[in-house]
């Protein structure tokens, strides 16, 4: 038997975040995964996703196959300069 789900989100979380940078990392048991607003000097940490080895994986795939997707109808996209990790970090108040 199928179950439907129904899935609930508010108007402010629909609205979405902007992001240009992330960071992953994991344990044994999680990947933690931050997108980040960065415009120098500043940045701003605007989501931060914990997840399953087994779900990110899936994760993984799913945005391998749509970025498949994409390029196959708009063209190849060209990667942008990573930027040095180095300069970025947490600032806690």
């Amino acid at each position: 038997m199928d179950q439907q789900i129904e899935v609930k989100a508010n108007d402010h979380t629909l609205h979405g975040k902007y992001t240009n940078n992330m960071q992953v990392t994991q344990t044994k048991e999680e990947f933690v995964i931050d997108f980040f607003n960065i415009f120098p000097p500043t940045g701003q940490l605007v989501s931060r996703v914990i997840s399953s080895p087994s779900q990110f994986k899936r994760m993984l795939e799913a945005m391998a196959e749509s970025l498949k997707k994409y390029e196959e109808q708009f063209g190849p996209i060209s990667k942008s300069e990573t930027p040095d990790e180095r300069k970025i970090g947490f600032k806690t108040d």
